[in-house]
C-alpha cells in the first residue's frame, strides 16, 4: 500500500517525529489520511478515530510541501470516507491550469473544464498551506495570475514573480520575437515544470531539469544550463525550508466522530414573537426532513437563555427523534453551560455540546477553560460549524419572520 509503514492502532506512540503523511486503517480499507509536521503528535489527537481502526500508518517526507503534495495524491488515490464532512469536491483545494499561449494558474474548490483545455491538480485539504505552497513555488517558476494581460508590466514582474507575458504585446518584444514562439514555448515550459512539482513532488521535477541541464551542457549552451541549475538550488531551497503546515488544535468534527449533528438558534424582536429552530446534518449533510421549529411559550421577555433551555428541553423529551452526537448552540458560555445542564439533566451526558459565540467565531467547547478560535480549526471543521451555525439561524429567521407577518396580518 504505496510506503506506508504500518503500526497496530496501539502502538501510536512508534511513529516518527517527523513531517510527513499518516492515515488510520480498518481491515484493508484506509479511512483517513491527513498531514503533518510531526507525525506522532498529529495523529495522537484523532482521539475519535482510533476506535474506529486496527492500524495506522506513516510515510516519512524531507519537507512540509512534499507532505502537502502526497497528502494530495494520496487522497485522490484512496478516497477515504472520513477525510471531509462532504465527500464531494466542495471542500477541497485544486489548483487549475488553462491550457493557452500563456496559461494562467489558479486555485478552485471545483476541477475546471473549460472547453477541455484545463488540467486540474488535487485534491488539497489544506487550502492555506497550498496559497503558502504556490506562493514559495513562484520564486522557482514564475507564472500569471491575471484574468486578462494587462497592458503594462505589473508589480509581480519588479518582483521576478511572473514573466509578464504583457510585455509580449509592445513593439520591442515582437521586433526580437516576431511571433512569441519562444517566449510562448519558455513560459509552458515553466508552467509544466511547475505543475509537475505539485502533482508528483520534487524527485520527479529534479530528474527532469537535471536531465535538462545535463543536455544544454552538452550542446555548450552555458547560459542555459545555468539558469537551470540555479532553479534547481532554488527548488531544494524552498522545499528544504519551506515552513507552510499550520498544525492547529484538532477537532473533528465530520462522519468520524458525528453521525448526527444538531444546530440551534433563537430568534425574537425584545422577546415577541419569539421562535427557536434546530437543523439536523447527517454525515455532514443538511437532512431538511428533520429539521424542527419551536414557538417559545415560555412568556415574552426576551431571556435567550430561558428560551433556549425551553427549546432544548422540549426536543430532547422527544425520545421517539434520534439523539445527536452533536448539539451546536449559538450563543457564548452561557448558552453552553445551560445546554450542557440540560443535557446532564435528562441524563444525556454523552451528547458533545459546542457553542459559537459570532462576535469572533469562538468556540466554547468540554475541557477546554477559554474559547477556541474557530479560524485556528482544521479547515474541514472551520466549514461544518459554520455551514451548521448559518443554516439554524437561517431557519429561525425564516419562521419567526413568518410568525410576525402572521400577527401583523391579524
Amino acid at each position: 500500500m504505496d510506503n506506508f509503514k504500518f503500526f497496530p492502532i496501539n502502538k501510536i506512540n512508534s511513529l516518527p517525529e517527523t513531517s510527513g503523511v499518516y492515515c488510520f486503517k480498518k481491515e484493508k480499507k484506509i479511512i483517513y489520511i491527513g498531514k503533518a509536521v510531526n507525525l506522532k503528535n498529529r495523529a495522537k489527537q484523532h482521539q475519535d478515530l482510533m476506535p474506529l481502526a486496527d492500524k495506522i500508518g506513516c510515510i516519512k517526507t524531507g519537507s512540509e510541501i512534499e507532505a502537502l503534495i502526497l497528502e494530495a495524491r494520496l487522497i485522490k488515490k484512496y478516497q477515504p470516507k472520513y477525510n471531509t464532512a462532504w465527500r464531494d469536491d466542495k471542500n477541497y483545494f485544486y489548483i487549475s491550469a488553462i491550457h493557452e499561449d500563456f496559461p494562467r494558474i489558479f486555485i478552485t474548490h471545483q476541477p475546471q473544464n473549460i472547453g477541455g483545455r484545463t488540467s486540474n491538480i488535487g485534491p488539497f485539504v489544506d487550502g492555506r498551506a497550498l496559497k503558502e505552497t504556490l506562493k514559495i513555488l513562484r520564486r522557482v517558476f514564475p507564472y500569471r495570475t491575471c484574468n486578462r494581460l494587462p497592458k503594462h508590466a505589473c508589480l509581480w514582474y519588479q518582483l521576478k514573480r511572473c514573466p509578464a507575458p504583457c510585455l509580449f504585446q509592445s513593439k520591442l518584444a515582437r521586433q526580437i520575437d516576431r511571433d512569441g514562439t519562444r517566449i510562448k514555448k519558455e513560459y509552458k515550459k515553466n508552467i509544466g515544470n511547475l505543475m509537475t512539482t505539485l502533482a508528483q513532488g520534487k524527485n520527479s521535477i529534479l530528474r527532469r531539469l537535471k536531465k535538462e541541464m545535463t543536455n544544454f551542457s552538452r550542446q555548450q549552451k552555458f547560459e542555459e544550463a545555468l539558469k537551470i541549475k540555479n532553479q534547481i538550488l532554488s527548488l531544494e531551497k524552498v522545499f528544504a525550508h519551506a515552513p507552510i503546515i499550520s498544525e492547529s488544535k484538532m477537532l473533528e468534527v465530520g462522519p468520524p466522530t458525528f453521525h448526527r449533528a444538531e444546530a440551534y438558534d433563537i430568534a425574537n424582536i425584545q422577546g415577541s414573537e419569539a421562535t427557536g429552530a434546530m437543523v439536523v446534518f447527517i454525515d455532514g449533510k443538511p437532512d431538511k426532513s428533520q429539521y424542527r421549529q419551536f414557538k417559545i411559550r415560555g412568556g415574552q421577555q426576551p431571556n435567550d437563555i430561558a428560551m433556549l433551555k425551553e427549546v432544548l428541553e422540549r426536543r430532547l423529551n422527544h425520545r421517539e427523534w434520534s439523539y445527536p452526537d452533536l448539539m451546536l448552540i449559538d450563543g457564548g458560555r452561557a448558552q453552553f453551560n445551560i445546554a450542557k445542564k440540560t443535557c446532564s439533566k435528562l441524563g444525556l451526558e454523552r451528547i458533545k455540546v459546542m457553542a459559537i459565540a459570532k462576535k469572533n467565531n469562538e468556540l466554547y467547547m468540554e475541557g477546554e477553560k477559554k474559547p477556541v478560535l474557530l479560524k485556528t480549526m482544521p479547515r474541514e471543521t472551520f466549514n461544518t460549524i459554520l455551514q451548521l451555525r448559518d443554516e439554524a439561524h437561517r431557519f429561525a429567521q425564516r419562521y419567526h419572520h413568518h410568525l410576525r407577518k402572521k400577527t401583523l396580518l391579524g
